[in-house]
């Protein structure tokens, strides 16, 4: 985590709580290194932050394989615009809006590069982010169903939190 931890030196003082849980939820746990190391690519680059974005993929690339790496960068890229459009339907909450179709391409959604489940956990964890209740309970539901536990759920999302943290305390 050479290229995380410099960047977690560089956190102000009153960023320390940060500073500890950036280090803590990117260390084995439930998830496994390509779980954790996705998720901490798909988040960070849902932050926009790009010194953040620039760290998480150097260290990533030393922890989780091409594959998961693509997944992660595609989660976030489709995530940014889903969530958008998912979360306006949500909260118009006009039923004239949820009977058209999204007609927007998302292909990989359906052929991730890696595995299934853990492009959901990416997916999940970027909707986290932008806040998008569809979205997020949509890929909650099918992570469960794919046989992961709500413990990885819960870790992918404090990944999701912690980075969005750092990106505000980095400015």
């Amino acid at each position: 985590m050479e290229h995380v931890d410099k960047l977690r030196n560089a956190l102000p003082d009153s960023a320390r709580d940060i500073k500890l849980n950036l280090q803590s939820v990117l260390q084995p746990g439930t998830l496994s290194a390509e779980q954790t190391w996705g998720t901490a690519v798909a988040t960070a680059m849902a932050t926009r932050h790009p010194d953040l974005v620039e760290a998480v993929l150097a260290d990533a690339r030393a922890h989780a394989g091409d594959a998961s790496i693509q997944d992660a960068q595609a989660a976030a890229a489709l995530m940014g615009m889903n969530n958008v459009y998912y979360r306006f339907r949500h909260v118009v909450g006009k039923g004239a809006y949820s009977q058209k179709p999204a007609r927007l391409r998302m292909g990989w959604m359906g052929k991730p590069a890696g595995n299934k489940a853990d492009f959901e956990l990416y997916c999940l964890a970027v909707s986290a982010i932008n806040g998008c209740e569809a979205c997020v309970k949509s890929h909650e539901e099918a992570i469960i169903g794919s046989g992961l536990s709500d413990e990885h759920v819960h870790d992918a999302v404090r990944i999701a939190a912690v980075m969005q943290a750092a990106a505000v305390a980095l400015g």
